[in-house]
Parts: C-alpha cells; structure tokens; sequence
C-alpha cells in the first residue's frame, strides 16, 4: 500500500518506520530536517511538501501536534489532494470537536477518515506496540485498522467520529490522577520510615496497585525500569501530559463533566511543565 505519512517528530518517525518495515512504500514529510533524515534511513520517500506527498497515495495518516494545525493541513493539503477514496487517519491527540469538524469535511469530499489517537510514548511508537483508540465509522475503521495494526498491538473502534479523542484524554486525565496518587504514596511511606522497595512489594500486590506504580515507578530503582531511571529524560514529557490535561478539561466543560481530581491535576502539572516540561511526568514526584 502507497501511504502518505505527515508528521515525523518523536512518535511519527518510529510509525512511519513500522509502516516501512510492514511492507508499505512510505511518503513522508515533516517540517524538521532532522526527523526528514531519520525517516529516509527507515527507507521512507522524502517529498517536499504535505500535498505531493500525498499524490497518488491509498492512505494518509498524520501525527501532529494541535488541532489547529491538523485543520490547517487537512483543509490546504490532504483534501482534494489525496485521491478520491483514499483513507486519512488522524493519530494526532487534539480536541474532540476538531476532529469531528475534520471527519466531516473529509466525509463530505467523499473520503473514509478516522480518528486515532495512541497510547504507549515514543518506547511503543518505535517498537510498533502502541494502543490506537479509533473513531469513526464501521466501514472506515475497517480500512483503516491493517494499517493501525502495522504500528501497534491493540486497535481498538471506539465508536462514532471524535470518540478516539474521547478516549485518548479520558485515558490521560486518568493516568495524571493516579501518577500524582503514587507519587504522593512513595513520598509519604518514605516519610514514615518505609523503603520504597518495600512499600513496593507490599502495595504493587494490595489495593493501591495501579499501572503508575507497577509498569512506570516514579522512584528510581524500584519495579521495572522506567524514565525515572534516566533521570527522568524520555518518556511521556510533562508538557504532553499537560496538553492532554488541558484537553480533558476543556471536554469537561463543554460536556457538563464534573472532573475535579482532573482540574487539581491540571493545576499541578501546570505549575511543574514551567520549569521542567521537558521532562517525563513522573517527575512530579520532585515536588513532594
């Protein structure tokens, strides 16, 4: 399959290569000279806007970082550029209204198109084991879903158009909660005289286990390895989790949601992502 692939950063250019390595002819585009050179040595084909590389392709898939900006390149170059019938997935994480107002301006020239945010971070997104949460309808899901698989382990149809954004900040406000949770439990159990270690082997098999805890310990050397390992570099940067943050509360308010662990947690990784955004939201833990 002939795949246009817009959007090359940390988590596009490891999907780009996964559809490489799957047996698909890649072509590929991305502002950045640097992830346009990583991509060509994954074997993808470099054109030199977002409309060529579309031309003539089966699918477009995009991984960008807003919603405007997802508009922006589907109105000027994907519709009426991709040829007629071709499928357009959508893996960015944006705001639900966007991408239901994109569906439909892709629906009403005639294309399939999903929306399909992931989960898993830049480790899964060039391991080609990431979680895709898919909106859209039956029939386009169904065309876009060997494609998904290429990049990930589970694809998952979400329902109607914009449910895999849904989804996505659902998701993220929840690992935001219980992220700051186990931070607060560490911090506090080693106050009381408790090793993390051992408050590890205790809580990771009682009530209080949770996947913060048990596959992403915010305390180095404890439990599987984890950003917090490396000083907190790699990962899942704060200023994504903020971002999603922002996201999920925006949604709160249009839907009438009431979210106050998500609000507090906003608040938090607000006032952390000012010094320290580039670091993975873990890192949280340093303010206790």
């Amino acid at each position: 399959m002939k795949i246009a692939f817009i959007g090359l950063g940390n988590m596009g250019g490891g999907m780009a290569a996964n559809l490489v390595k799957a047996g698909h002819e890649v072509r590929a585009f991305d502002l950045s000279e640097a992830a346009v050179a990583a991509a060509r040595e994954h074997g993808c084909a470099i054109l030199a806007s977002a409309a060529e590389a579309c031309d003539g392709v089966d699918a477009v898939v995009t991984m960008l970082p807003n919603g405007a900006i997802v508009k922006a390149v589907y109105t000027n170059d994907v519709i009426g550029k991709a040829p007629a019938g071709a499928v357009l997935l959508d893996c960015s994480t944006i705001d639900v209204a966007t991408a239901r107002d994109v569906t439909t301006l892709a629906e009403a020239a005639a294309y399939d198109m999903v929306d399909a945010p992931v989960s898993g971070g830049i480790a899964a997104a060039n391991a080609g084991t990431l979680t895709f949460m898919v909106g859209g309808t039956e029939s386009a899901f169904k065309r876009a879903e060997p494609i998904l698989q290429a990049m990930g382990k589970a694809v998952i149809h979400a329902g109607a158009a914009g449910n895999g954004q849904a989804a996505k900040i659902c998701n993220n406000m929840l690992l935001g909660i219980h992220m700051i949770g186990t931070c607060e439990a560490f911090a506090m159990a080693q106050k009381l005289g408790l090793e993390p270690q051992t408050f590890y082997d205790i809580s990771s098999v009682s009530s209080g286990q949770n996947w913060s805890m048990t596959s992403y310990c915010p305390v180095p050397g404890v439990g599987p390895t984890t950003p917090a390992d490396n000083e907190y570099q790699g990962g899942f940067a704060t200023a994504l989790m903020l971002k999603d943050l922002k996201l999920a509360m925006e949604a709160a308010v249009s839907s009438g949601a009431s979210t106050p662990l998500g609000k507090h947690a906003q608040e938090l990784y607000e006032a952390f992502a000012d010094e320290n955004g580039g670091l993975d939201f873990s890192a949280i833990i340093k303010t206790l």
